[in-house]
């Protein structure tokens, strides 16, 4: 077929006719001379994988965006001409409109680099490509590859510009596809093997890749659930599971595990992305494969990978082995495992961003050829469009800002095969991931001095806490927090100038205190009593009478008195991380 899908075979590539212009930086369309004919973009999808997949329905293109051209989004100004230059240059192909006479060109304007993010690891992959900027992405055809499953009302119900962003992607053991009876329980359902919670902060500054252990011990919660017939079931709750049973077992579907995350961490989940074994080995070949470094010679009987001491470059079924070792790293264990797919996503991380990768044309189409077969998503993204927009904001997080971790955890005790939940350093992670604070460590100047402002807030003279006046409302938080903190802080701060005011008007995001400028001095106190942040103070603007209180509005973070509001600055000194621009070799 030629670019336009119309079933010539003239041995031209259809991703090689996208050519990028240096001088711009966006991709133009060459055509053959064929190319006369009006454009359209080419329908159909290729077969799928066996096994009872659900695929989303195709929907018609949104009006602009259907097989875009790059370069020649609303607003940008061509080579001279105005709106109808540009609607005719899009009839024509990319062709630009020749300049009028005596019209001056219009300086080029540089574009940022094509966005791409591609994540493997372990038996998933997880594939986000900012399509916006790579306009060969024909719209019907990649859409027709998508393949969705229902969220069943957990998560946020999508994400958003205004806010942080949590993706969890999961790895499957089931054994769907060609080539992979070997691996796996043989009529295993699958079971949420590998699993990564993407958080990229609200201002797009940093993230962290959160690995769960698929043997952690945790509380998986109520479940309502539609399954591959349509029908629906309320899953019951089980106290106590291997965070791994989330996923496939008792007809548990991808949202569970949706449900499961949120429990153990306290982040709702936007978007959820599901790959088995075949995942891993489509996507690494379509990138060309990935260089990896190894300590010490490698012949692991088990996950077939034998590999010398150096570096390589892997894919396919080299890249799937290489991320199932286990036995022949580190202790041998699931979590020595997960630290090799660590530092295999940060590889990975570094070759997409290269220019290798991001200018050429048909490594960009091959790999989201790959990742929207490949790839399981939820319904609220199961439209390439909404993929391109998700794609583009967590591609624009600058990788030395990214940390890979791991959930603290400790062997059981009662249990040798399983993992219990470390309480003295885990909440510390969740909390800076609540609160969007870098694990690198990494930030804008801008925003250092901004927190420093906010910090000063803090710092001064504090009034004795029986000089503390002040109101305590619920705005968000768990019913009867508020008589809970008015307990704790006439009993145990000798707070007694305090009442409980029952229900805010509005809900809050997060417990904030209001003071005017001459409780200061009480709003420190209190502050230093709870834990709260100094984002949590919000000053008035004019004194409050001699008796007139502060006021407390607890919101969703409260959990119990007692309990610190801030999130740590820094994590704790001894867990797990691999920083996502460093190469880290595998011992």
């Amino acid at each position: 077929m030629d670019a336009q899908g119309r079933g010539r075979d003239e041995g031209i590539d259809p991703a090689d006719q996208w050519v990028l212009n240096p001088d711009t930086g966006d991709y133009e369309l060459r055509l053959t001379p064929s190319s006369g004919r009006s454009s359209a973009a080419a329908g159909g999808s290729d077969a799928r994988t066996p096994g009872p997949r659900r695929r989303s329905k195709p929907e018609a293109a949104p009006e602009g965006d259907r097989a875009s051209v790059p370069g020649q989004r609303s607003g940008r100004r061509g080579s001279g001409g105005g709106r109808g230059d540009r609607d005719e240059t899009r009839r024509q192909g990319s062709r630009a409109a020749a300049p009028a006479a005596g019209r001056r060109k219009a300086k080029p304007k540089k574009s940022g680099k094509k966005k791409a993010l591609v994540w493997t690891g372990g038996v998933l992959a997880f594939l986000m490509v900012g399509v916006g900027t790579a306009g060969y992405l024909l719209y019907e055809h990649f859409n027709g590859n998508i393949t969705s499953v229902s969220t069943d009302g957990a998560g946020t119900g999508g994400f958003s510009k205004d806010r942080a962003i949590n993706v969890l992607v999961i790895g499957t053991d089931k054994r769907t596809g060609k080539g992979n009876e070997g691996y796996g329980d043989a009529g295993s359902v699958g079971h949420a093997d590998t699993n990564i919670l993407f958080h990229v902060s609200k201002d797009r500054t940093n993230a962290t890749a959160l690995s769960i252990p698929r043997d952690l011990i945790t509380d998986i919660p109520d479940c309502p659930t539609q399954l591959e017939d349509g029908t629906e079931k309320d899953i019951p709750a089980t106290a106590g599971g291997r965070f791994n049973t989330s996923l496939g077992q008792s007809d548990r579907t991808p949202s569970c595990t949706m449900r499961t995350v949120t429990e153990l961490t306290g982040l709702k989940v936007d978007h959820f992305m599901v790959a088995d074994f075949n995942a891993v080995k489509s996507l690494t070949s379509a990138v060309g494969g990935v260089d990896v470094c190894l300590a010490k010679d490698i012949d692991d009987k088990d996950s077939h990978l034998k590999l010398s001491k150096g570096e390589h470059t892997i894919e396919g079924e080299q890249a799937l082995a290489f991320l199932r070792t286990r036995h022949s790293v580190g202790f041998g264990s699931d979590l020595s495992r997960i630290e090799i797919q660590q530092q295999f996503l940060g590889s990975l991380m570094r070759k997409l961003k290269s220019n290798d990768t991001l200018t050429s044309p048909t490594k960009m189409f091959s790999l989201a050829e790959a990742a929207t077969k490949a790839l399981t998503v939820d319904d609220k993204i199961a439209d390439i469009n909404q993929l391109r927009k998700l794609g583009m904001e967590l591609a624009s997080v600058d990788p030395k800002n990214i940390t890979f971790t791991t959930v603290p955890v400790l062997d059981n005790p009662d249990d040798k095969a399983t993992v219990i939940l470390d309480r003295s350093k885990a909440p510390q992670v969740f909390s800076m991931m609540r609160d969007d604070v870098s694990f690198t460590a990494v930030e804008k100047q801008e925003k250092a001095k901004a927190k420093a402002e906010e910090a000063a807030k803090l710092k001064g003279e504090m009034a004795d806490p029986a000089d503390v006046r002040v109101d305590v409302y619920n705005g968000g938080a768990p019913a009867g927090s508020a008589q809970n903190a008015l307990d704790w802080l006439q009993n145990e701060k000798d707070v007694l100038k305090s009442t409980n005011q029952a229900n805010a008007d509005e809900d809050v995001k997060k417990t904030q205190l209001v003071y005017a400028p001459n409780q200061a001095d009480q709003a420190r106190r209190l502050a230093d009593m709870m834990g709260l942040s100094a984002s949590a103070l919000k000053p008035t603007t004019t004194d409050a009478g001699e008796m007139d209180p502060m006021e407390l509005t607890l919101g969703p973070d409260f959990t119990e008195a007692g309990s610190p509001l801030s999130a740590p600055s820094k994590a704790p000194e001894d867990i797990q991380r691999v920083e996502a621009d460093k190469a880290v070799c595998a011992k």
